[in-house]
């Protein structure tokens, strides 16, 4: 820590040697004034005291023998597979209080006893998955497994999609009457040929078990697709197949009472993707379509619209109080962003 004061104030006092002003120095190196003058006085820098001053024992705190309460009452055969949150209150309710759950808590720790009590397993914490960026098509792809109603109560088609995250094109699709891992991997190696077979393949789904079915994994390794899977039971993580199916499930000729039959889902199911796909003015992409996207004409369109805005603005210049609206094509799309963020807003980027 002494080091670290040590080269931040010679790199201030540097600086200001080369005529800059305290301030914007300190502003520089991440620091306030105030801070500055603390660490260095009377040609002296000094370390910090703080953790080696002298604090007086609060007079509040508990007392040994009501430590030794808590860790016998949890160590009590009545309360041995019971969490403090748990005894607290049935100790409060027999007219016993000793401290609140943080202070047993805090006791269960210093003893070495704060550990998971009871025969539930341990909740795991899960790290977010890594992020994956797509600057071009065919980089990263996603996909998912939805039901499809039927008119019988009960009894679904499944909807397999796989989506370019790049363009947000459809690259693949079937409808089946079961979901299982040998099926998607058909649909998923006809994705492959259709596309071109692209090399350096990330594949991103959720933890369902045709996605991590062996009979899928073998294909993936076979073709030297990488896997990418989200946290249990966190949607966010795979927020562009989740939103490709609310746009599917709220498409203006989505079957309200359920198709009718197999053939009937699949028919609807291709001139949805081909409506998509060709049609669909996405609005994450500067309202052009997935395939424009896809096939990298995007900037071209946009160039084409501006030429169109622009004349008009030449003839009504007073119709427009600023620039003419944003037509750069946007940039590449990341998946999960950040180690530390929620991609909550994401959620949406696919509609």
């Amino acid at each position: 820590m002494l080091e670290e004061r040590k080269e931040l104030v010679g790199l201030i006092r540097e600086a200001m040697h080369s005529g800059a002003r305290l301030m914007v120095a300190c502003n520089e190196a991440g620091l306030c004034e105030r801070t500055y003058r603390r660490w260095y006085r009377d040609g002296q820098i000094y370390s910090d005291q703080r953790k080696d001053a002298l604090r007086p024992a609060p007079t509040h705190g508990l007392t040994p023998e009501e430590k030794q309460a808590i860790i016998e009452v949890c160590n009590n055969e009545r309360f041995e597979s019971s969490p403090p949150t748990q005894i607290v209150p049935t100790l409060l309710d027999e007219g016993r209080y000793i401290a609140s759950e943080a202070s047993f808590y805090r006791v269960l720790e210093e003893a070495g006893q704060k550990q998971h009590r009871g025969r539930a397993q341990c909740r795991k914490k899960r790290s977010k998955p890594d992020e994956k960026v797509a600057d071009r098509p065919r980089v990263c792809w996603s996909w998912d497994i939805s039901y499809m109603p039927t008119h019988t109560k009960g009894l679904f088609f499944y909807l397999y999609l796989f989506m370019d995250v790049y363009s947000r094109k459809i690259v693949g699709y079937e409808v089946y009457e079961r979901e299982c891992g040998e099926l998607a991997k058909e649909v998923f190696g006809r994705c492959m040929v259709s596309e071109g077979n692209p090399c350096g393949l990330t594949l991103h789904s959720d933890n369902g078990a045709p996605m991590k079915s062996l009979t899928l994994r073998a294909k993936l390794n076979e073709l030297n697709v990488t896997t990418s899977y989200s946290r249990p039971r966190v949607s966010n993580d795979n927020p562009f197949s989740e939103s490709l199916f609310r746009t599917v499930k709220y498409c203006p000729s989505w079957p309200e009472q359920g198709f009718a039959s197999l053939d009937k889902a699949r028919d609807w199911t291709q001139r949805f993707v081909a409506w998509y796909n060709n049609e669909h003015k996405h609005s994450e992409l500067r309202f052009v379509t997935p395939a424009q996207r896809h096939n990298e004409i995007d900037q071209d369109v946009l160039d084409g619209r501006k030429v169109v805005v622009e004349q008009a603005k030449a003839a009504n210049p007073k119709r427009w109080s600023g620039q003419i609206r944003n037509l750069q094509a946007v940039g590449p799309t990341v998946l999960n962003p950040g180690a530390m963020l929620v991609c909550a807003d994401a959620f949406f980027e696919a509609i």
